[in-house]
């Protein structure tokens, strides 16, 4: 099967069937046998189950039934060539554009005969009943209804360097995150696909190919899967610790962090030990230790960002601490609503760990007696956990104040900003944002919090925007540099698909209230530019860096650019 296939597949695709109830009967019967419908369930996992699954909306639609919605031919021939479909004037594609704002990439070299076995499986799950669900009168349609507003905030971008294709069809790279080795200037970027680029002289060299020293290594079904993050120890220079995070098959091996055997496992995220000598050798040259592995439900929401507190200095509490930003796997949209949002299990927290400590159940790491819940009473406590109740905890930083932000991408409703305090409960999934959820229900849907919401002891964002902005948060930083004056006092952020470009003001950040949001631009050479124009798709896939000096970078994934933020 190609490689992330379908990573978008049904976002036009089947959403489309599932608004169209009046679609025509398949034009031929659809294969029963149990070979392909094994090997169509093997497809759909590496490549569909990003984005679907078969009882709630994700980020694409529930698949639950959408055989019998329209016919096989048209789903092969929009698999194909979506551009073209939706060109040509046809009704479910432009709906689908104007609802989801993305455009699936076309797949020529899809064969009928593999297409033919994904239809297979999908023919086996039934309706969730999902789309025939009554208007709930107490759902609030718009949960922020006042728009962002466009603020005069102009700022220049210059590329830096060009990451190499890791595909050679679209999406071309896949970077995701910019960091920088403790003490020292120089950058990293990595793809996950499984490499991390060191920049020298602003051109990318191979530091660390993971994927060729990890046998089992996985990039599929895409998204966030593959080469999770990395993070540098602040004593590198002296030990040489390098970490990382990255997907492998279920099963690979025995996980330290489980469930049931009743639910299914997607695939394993493993987080790793590098330890190079000499430290300053490129590229890497060393040896590797597991420190745990968890199992998630499905491939998205898993463990993509771990980072040590950049201010911490030798003899805090915090110095030489990972924290470790579990996501919940897709628990929640796959009908374990259950899982995240509890002390006794792992998805949905931030976790900070001591890794050269032994303390952990499993002897691999350690666990800090300034933990909150490292003296808990509780056996079946996790002494790990550090703050819970998240979705996709997608960023962790710090401000110069010291304040610890995470951001936290929502269902279908609200994108969010965290002020994070040690012990505290984010909501997921009864809440999201400040705002209810049903996890049981339909998590579409967000509420009026109740009146006696304070019993619930849940921490609320401190800024937030809704879908009608935009769809994932991206997770940015406050500006620490001095060569862009006017981006002092201010943290930036924006949003994954479209490319938009968000401000707060760091003073306005504050428990209790919802600081302003409002959105800046950039100019290239003097000229206006969107970062929808400069990647030429309609999703931009965008991310942020910084480097030791505080200035900030911004990366778009899917062409593998990177920028650096300049005055205008």
């Amino acid at each position: 099967m190609k490689k992330g296939v379908l990573i978008v597949l049904s976002i036009f695709l089947i959403s489309s069937l599932l608004l169209h109830s009046c679609s025509s009967p398949n034009a031929e019967p659809i294969a029963s046998d149990s070979l392909s419908i094994a090997l169509g369930r093997n497809a759909f996992t590496q490549n569909c189950s990003s984005c679907h699954n078969f009882k709630q909306d994700g980020i694409g639609p529930q698949l639950g039934g959408i055989t019998g919605d329209t016919s096989a031919d048209w789903l092969k021939h929009f698999i194909k060539d979506p551009k073209t479909t939706i060109g040509s004037g046809d009704q479910r594609a432009k709906q689908l554009y104007g609802k989801f704002h993305t455009m699936m990439p076309s797949f020529p070299a899809f064969t009928d005969e593999e297409l033919n076995r994904i239809l297979a499986y999908l023919n086996t799950q039934k309706s969730s009943g999902q789309t025939s669900r009554k208007e709930d009168p107490t759902a609030i349609k718009n949960p922020i209804p006042q728009p962002i507003a466009l603020s005069d905030l102009v700022i220049g971008l210059e590329q830096v360097t060009q990451i190499p294709h890791s595909s050679d069809q679209a999406p071309f790279t896949r970077i995701n995150k910019l960091d920088f080795q403790p003490g020292k200037e120089d950058l990293f970027i990595m793809d996950l696909r499984g490499k991390l680029y060191k920049l020298q002289h602003n051109q990318p060299v191979v530091y660390l190919d993971l994927a060729a020293r990890m046998p089992h290594f996985i990039g599929q079904p895409g998204l966030g899967t593959g080469f999770g993050s990395f993070a540098f120890h602040p004593d590198f220079a002296k030990n040489g610790l390098l970490y990382t995070t990255h997907t492998e098959p279920a099963g690979t091996k025995q996980a330290d962090f489980r469930y049931d055997d009743s639910i299914k496992v997607a695939l394993q995220w493993v987080v790793t030990e590098w330890k190079t000598d000499p430290p300053g050798a490129t590229p890497f040259s060393g040896t590797s230790r597991e420190l745990f592995r968890v199992n998630m439900v499905s491939g998205i929401h898993g463990v993509q960002e771990i980072s040590f507190n950049p201010l911490a200095k030798p003899g805090d509490e915090d110095y030489g601490q990972l924290y470790i930003g579990v996501d919940d796997g897709g628990s929640v949209e796959n009908g374990y609503s259950f899982l995240p949002h509890s002390l006794d299990r792992i998805w949905g927290t931030i976790l900070r760990i001591d890794p050269l400590g032994r303390n952990s159940a499993n002897g691999r790491y350690g666990i800090s007696q300034h933990n909150p819940f490292s003296k808990s009473a509780d056996p079946k406590v996790l002494r790990e956990i550090y703050a819970y109740g998240f979705r996709n905890p997608h960023r962790i930083t710090w401000s110069k104040a010291g304040q610890m932000l995470v951001s936290n991408i929502g269902q279908a409703n609200i994108e969010s900003l965290n002020l994070i305090l040690p012990g505290h409960d984010y909501g997921w999934p009864i809440r999201e944002g400040a705002f209810v959820i049903n996890p049981l229900g339909d998590i579409n849907k967000v509420h009026p919090l109740p009146p006696n919401d304070s019993i619930y002891h849940i921490t609320y964002p401190v800024a937030a925007f809704d879908h009608d902005e935009g769809n994932a948060i991206s997770g940015g930083y406050e500006y620490w540099g001095s060569e862009v004056p006017t981006l002092k006092g201010k943290y930036l952020f924006g949003d994954i698909p479209n490319g938009r470009l968000f401000y707060v003001e760091m003073r306005d950040l504050k428990l209790g209230s919802l600081a302003l949001v409002k959105e800046w631009r950039l100019s290239l050479h003097g000229k206006p530019i969107t970062l929808r124009e400069l990647c030429g798709t309609g999703r931009v896939d965008l991310r942020f860096g910084r480097n030791p000096k505080g200035e900030l970078y911004i990366l778009t994934k899917s062409d593998g650019k990177v920028y650096r933020l300049v005055s205008p």
